[in-house]
């Protein structure tokens, strides 16, 4: 049962969501993220980074109570400005996304942290506490979450077909960004709202696709709050979190590469006598991704390799040792590289599915980098498989899209 809540939203007037609208603030390149802000003065990324051409003295330490702090009162100024408005009504907000002909459309709402506790929100990453405790203080502080988790589940005719009623509808918003990217919105209240809460308590098991660590600070402040209110206050927005729930077919699954540093002091034959252990070798006659699980493509000074698994390193009975990532880490990273930890090790780094196997190549003649694999992209299947085991994929398994846009819908949590 998927229980999705309805919410007033606080969100941009329809003149103003294109300007206000922005990916999270740490994926703009430094100087790409200062013309937005120098250009644009209703872009959310001014709540996010309050202290833009601020001087050193007055600027205060990233993370901190008192960034936060600041955070919430530029928040306060584009409500107060009109900038930003709140819904009269609870409603629910269907959102699609077109992206290189992909469309992805689903509904945000306020996702259950009743269904993540007990496991019917399933999870497949590991979060790291410093992490979870700085942004569960980031929440209490600011008062708002404006980037929803991207959250999967099974194909349902029922939603499907309130989608379809609701789309022929012309949306609230309906704008595309420089990034090629097309965004429509519509708000969705009254008999349909009723109808597609009830279609979702037909879906069983809920799936993060992305979004690991503002799940678990949510979980984290809900707890705090029902201690904080003495649990009386059971429909409060903090006991859900912001979502934005998807049929998982269609999501887009894309590999995320790996990139190393070192050659720990092998040549290249010397490499490829050792990979020759656990693996089939062919040489390609230049940079292409792989095809099929259980081939990784290998680039080493330009050259390029397809690495097949030879049966006896494949475990299909286990549901994390047979993803590629795994086997790369296990039968290559560490015995050959000496890489044995990928959330901590300088050597290594990883490259989005939307750069590929290009993206290896360039980072190679640009010298940053000695070797790169790329990996086939691992299935929602393969997902679901690791969640439902209650265990964790291997760091950076995954790179699902649509990645959402901040701003768009904002979820007032003490409300």
């Amino acid at each position: 049962m998927a229980k999705l809540k309805a919410f007033k939203a606080v969100r941009p007037t329809r003149d103003k969501a294109h300007l206000v609208a922005s990916r999270p603030y740490y994926t703009y390149k430094p100087n790409i993220l200062s013309a937005k802000l120098e250009e644009n003065p209703f872009t959310f990324i001014h709540i996010i980074n309050p202290e833009f051409n601020m001087s050193e003295e007055v600027r205060t330490e990233p993370n901190s109570t008192a960034r936060f702090e600041n955070v919430k009162s530029a928040y306060a100024d584009f409500c107060a400005q009109g900038i930003l408005q709140k819904d009269e009504e609870e409603a629910l907000y269907v959102y699609q996304q077109t992206k290189d002909g992909n469309e992805y459309l689903g509904v945000i709402a306020g996702a259950s942290v009743d269904e993540y506790n007990n496991g019917s929100i399933k999870k497949h990453e590991a979060t790291i506490t410093s992490r979870e405790e700085m942004f569960t203080n980031y929440l209490d502080i600011v008062g708002f979450n404006a980037e929803p988790v991207l959250l999967s589940h099974r194909k349902s005719e029922q939603v499907d077909d309130l989608l379809e009623i609701i789309c022929a509808d012309r949306p609230e918003y309906e704008f595309t960004t420089s990034d090629s990217v097309k965004h429509e919105l519509w708000v969705v209240k009254d008999i349909l709202k009723e109808q597609l809460i009830k279609a979702y308590e037909e879906i069983g098991a809920i799936y993060i696709a992305d979004g690991h660590h503002r799940s678990a600070s949510s979980a984290r402040l809900s707890t705090l709050l029902n201690v904080r209110n003495k649990n009386q206050n059971i429909d409060k927005n903090y006991n859900s979190f912001l979502g934005y729930f998807i049929d998982e077919s269609r999501l887009n699954i894309l590999a995320f590469n790996r990139v190393i540093k070192t050659m720990n002091n092998l040549s290249e034959s010397e490499i490829i006598e050792r990979f020759k252990e656990k693996f089939e070798i062919t040489e390609l006659d230049g940079a292409v991704s792989p095809t099929k699980r259980h081939d990784i493509h290998c680039c080493i000074s330009g050259n390029w390799y397809k690495l097949t698994c030879k049966p006896e390193i494949i475990n299909e009975d286990d549901a994390v040792a047979c993803i590629d990532a795994e086997i790369l880490t296990q039968e290559i990273l560490s015995p050959i590289f000496g890489i044995e930890d990928l959330k901590t090790d300088n050597n290594i780094s990883f490259i989005s599915g939307e750069e590929g196997h290009l993206g290896i190549e360039q980072e190679i003649q640009k010298q940053r980098y000695k070797i790169g694999f790329a990996l086939f992209p691992v299935s929602m299947e393969e997902v679901k498989r690791v969640a439902d085991d209650n265990r964790i994929m291997p760091p950076k398994s995954t790179w699902v899209e649509p990645k959402l846009r901040s701003g768009l819908t904002i979820y007032t949590i003490n409300e």
